[in-house]
C-alpha cells in the first residue's frame, strides 16, 4: 500500500499539472506559437525522437560526470571545513561569495579560457554549480559531531579519515543525501547553461536553441519537459541510493 502510494501520488500530481496546463492554454485560446500545450508535445517528441535520444544522452552523461566530481570535491572540502575550525572560518566566505556569482556570467569566461573544450566546459559548469550544497552539508554535519566521539577515537589512535568513515559519515548521510537532491537539479542547470549560453551543437540545449531559432514552440516546450523528466529520473536514483545507505534515518509520520 505504501509503495503504491509513493508511485501513484507523484503520477497524479503530474497529471493534475498537465491538465491545468492544458486548460490554461485552452481557456486563453493561445496558439502554439505563443504557448504550447501538453497535447502539442507528443508530435514534437515523435518528429525529433532521434535528436531527443542523442541529445538527452549528451546532456545526461555530462550532468552525471559533473555531479560525481561535485560529490568527490564537495565531500573532501566538507571534511576539511568540518574538522578544522580555521579552515571553516576561511573557506565559508569564499564559498558564499563564489556561490553568489550568477553562473551564467561564468559560462563565457570558461568558454574563453578553455576554447573548444566543449565537453570539459559543460562538465566543469555542472560541477561548479552543484558542489556547494554538498560541501556545506558535510561541513556542518562534521562540525556538529559530538566532540566526545572524536576524542575517544583519537585517543585510541584513529586517524581523522577513520573517524570520518566510522562515525561522522553515517551521521552526515541524511544531510548529505538531502544536499545531493538539490545538487542534482543544479547540475542540470549548469549543463544547460553551457549548452544554451555557449552553444556547441550538442545536448538538449542545442535542440532548444534550434526550436527557438525556428519558432518551433512545441519543440522548445518538449525539450523543457525532457529536461524535467531527466531531472526526475536522476532525483529518484538519488532517493534509491539514500534508502540503501541511509534508510535508517527515514521517518514515517503516523
Amino acid at each position: 500500500m505504501e509503495t503504491a502510494q509513493k508511485i501513484l501520488v507523484p503520477l497524479l500530481a503530474i497529471l493534475i499539472f498537465l491538465g491545468l496546463w492544458e486548460a490554461l492554454v485552452w481557456i486563453n485560446n493561445w496558439p502554439d506559437y505563443k504557448m504550447a500545450s501538453p497535447s502539442d508535445l507528443p508530435p514534437a517528441f515523435m518528429k525529433y525522437k532521434a535528436l531527443f535520444i542523442s541529445g538527452g544522452w549528451e546532456t545526461l552523461w555530462r550532468t552525471v560526470a559533473g555531479l560525481v566530481l561535485a560529490v568527490i570535491f564537495g565531500t573532501g572540502l566538507g571534511m576539511v571545513m568540518g574538522f578544522s575550525r580555521i579552515a571553516r572560518a576561511g573557506l565559508y566566505p569564499l564559498l558564499v561569495g563564489f556561490n553568489a556569482i550568477p553562473k551564467a556570467t561564468l559560462v563565457p569566461v570558461i568558454a574563453l579560457v578553455f576554447i573548444g573544450q566543449y565537453d570539459f566546459n559543460t562538465v566543469l559548469m555542472a560541477f561548479l554549480i552543484s558542489f556547494f550544497p554538498i560541501a556545506v552539508s558535510v561541513g556542518i554535519g562534521l562540525s556538529t559531531l559530538e566532540p566526545e566521539y572524536r576524542d575517544i577515537l583519537a585517543a585510541l589512535g584513529a586517524s581523522k579519515f577513520t573517524i570520518f568513515r566510522k562515525i561522522a559519515l553515517p551521521k552526515t548521510l541524511p544531510e548529505f543525501f538531502g544536499a545531493l537532491k538539490v545538487s542534482v537539479t543544479l547540475a542540470f542547470i549548469g549543463t544547460n547553461l553551457v549548452e544554451i549560453v555557449s552553444p556547441h551543437g550538442r545536448g538538449l540545449g542545442a535542440l532548444f536553441l534550434s526550436g527557438q531559432t525556428n519558432s518551433d514552440y512545441p519543440l522548445m516546450f518538449a525539450v523543457l519537459i525532457a529536461l524535467a523528466a531527466l531531472g526526475i529520473v536522476l532525483y529518484y536514483a538519488v532517493v534509491a541510493l539514500e534508502r540503501i545507505f541511509a534508510g535508517w534515518a527515514e521517518r514515517n509520520p503516523g
